[in-house]
């Protein structure tokens, strides 16, 4: 997955031709690690659908502006409005599902 930041949030993920998948990540945070092979998979199986990541270190304003306050957080924008989030690291088969009506 490719990273965003706050400069860039606007124009790849709210203004994207396509439903984006943001995960709110942190270097330091185990679980955001855990979950990125899942979020690879499901990136791989779909052109519909856009996945990257964010730094919520390196850029905390998108963060703040989405109230992330817990990590890992996944949040699909489709439209340029928040449509689906998952909190927490879970199974591939749960964001599978989550995020179904836009895979």
């Amino acid at each position: 997955m490719r990273e965003v930041t706050d400069e860039s949030f606007e124009t790849e993920v709210l203004a994207a031709g396509r439903p984006v998948v943001v995960d709110f990540w942190a270097p330091w945070c185990g679980p955001c690690k855990a979950i990125e092979p899942a979020l690879d998979e499901l990136a791989e199986a779909t052109d519909k659908v856009g996945f990257v990541k964010l730094d919520i270190d390196e850029n905390p304003s998108i963060a703040d502006r989405y109230g992330v306050l817990s990590l890992p957080t996944v949040i699909l924008f489709a439209d340029g409005e928040r449509r689906a989030t998952v909190y927490g690291a879970r199974p591939k088969k749960h964001f599978a599902k989550r995020f179904a009506d836009w895979l």
